[in-house]
């Protein structure tokens, strides 16, 4: 049975971010030789979703500063990105730009990367080593997973963010920076403080501008945006021709819960290439169904099907609404009018949509923010 195809450069062409917008593409097929537009400075970043925008115009409000932000956000969702966005769009960009994981370190180890050790200051020290916040000094300090620092090492973190001094292991000498810090975490900061295990001051000092890193359940609009730029990318890389892609194909993957978020999707989709040998998007729906933890339900059957069911999440989202902020038109990158006339043309009424009447789409397992 043949299947109607999607042209990845089709996806740059529709009126607004919303993916029901695809249904009014004239054309199935086109060539795969036009990149995604970005702003500068957020380039690697792609998605037109409100919940997108937003994110990016707090970016754009605090990287001019030098006022310590902390990000929020399920593991996958592009935190570091972000940070780097911050560092790019500040004053300080042409100066060092220093990243840690604090989870990918053991905790013994963590203070001397943290702000570095002497000569022999412990078994194994052989040479003098410069810390993370000394290596930043004049630049951006980045600490992803900052839940993750144990007690121990807290009050010590504190000092150097707030009075931005610090000593190294072995050495009584007190060395001053001027390090702009960014930080990272998935975990609850607040439900920790509450069980002891993360201090209410450090928790204060990094949350100063605080960013909500939205999960790609938030943004599906965005993932037919996303296929097509990890597509590209891994296609040139690997010297392949792809082309085309399914609509079926692209509605299961706008559908599935992406528990992984962003991260999963984009190895996913190398994965995809890599078994791709023709023009069209290889996506074994069974690997999906692997990587996605779970049977993907329901699939669309047809692309209307799957338009109106965008439209009534959004409705549903916006508690019935269709303009104003928070709407389901600005939800969608809509008009009012074109919403509604779409709404007509899909016959779209008020029972589809109504909170006592309406039960959204289950496509996996709740999970928290």
């Amino acid at each position: 049975m043949a299947h109607a195809t999607v042209a990845f450069t089709d996806l740059e062409n529709r009126e607004g971010p919303g993916f029901a917008n695809m249904s009014e593409f004239e054309g199935d097929e086109m060539n795969l030789d036009t990149q995604l537009s970005s702003e500068p400075c957020f380039e690697d970043i792609v998605g037109r979703s409100p919940a997108l925008q937003q994110v990016l115009h707090q970016v754009m409000i605090v990287a001019p500063t030098h006022s310590t932000v902390l990000l929020h956000g399920e593991t996958g969702t592009g935190k570091e990105l972000i940070a780097r966005a911050i560092h790019n769009l500040s004053s300080r960009r042409a100066r060092p730009y220093v990243r840690m994981n604090c989870a990918a370190i053991p905790s013994g180890l963590l203070e001397s990367e943290l702000f570095g050790h002497e000569k022999g200051a412990f078994t194994g020290a052989l040479l003098q080593r410069k810390g993370r916040f000394e290596l930043a000094d004049g630049g951006s300090l980045f600490l992803d997973e900052i839940g993750d620092i144990s007690l121990e090492l807290q009050p010590k973190l504190l000092r150097a963010v707030q009075e931005q001094e610090f000593e190294r292991l072995g050495n009584s000498r007190t060395i001053q920076v001027n390090v702009r810090l960014i930080a990272a975490t998935h975990r609850d900061l607040r439900a920790m403080i509450q069980e002891e295990k993360f201090r209410e001051d450090l928790f204060y000092r990094f949350n100063v501008f605080p960013i909500e890193i939205p999960a790609l359940r938030e943004r599906r609009e965005d993932i037919p945006l996303l296929v097509n730029h990890f597509v590209s990318k891994f296609a040139q890389r690997m010297g392949r021709e792809i082309r085309y892609i399914s609509r079926n194909t692209m509605d299961v993957l706008t559908n599935a819960p992406w528990k992984g978020n962003v991260r999963e999707l984009a190895n996913f989709m190398e994965r995809c290439v890599i078994l791709t040998q023709g023009s069209e998007l290889n996506v074994r729906h069974t690997d999906l169904n692997i990587s996605a933890g779970r049977t993907v339900l329901p699939v669309a059957s047809s692309f209307q099907d799957a338009e109106r069911l965008v439209i009534i999440d959004a409705l549903k989202d916006a508690s019935g609404r269709i303009a104003g902020k928070g709407g389901a038109a600005e939800r969608l990158g809509l008009k009012r009018t074109t919403l509604q006339n779409k709404m007509r043309r899909l016959s779209i009424s008020r029972g589809d949509y109504s909170t006592d009447q309406y039960t959204s789409r289950t496509v996996g397992p709740q999970a928290t923010a």
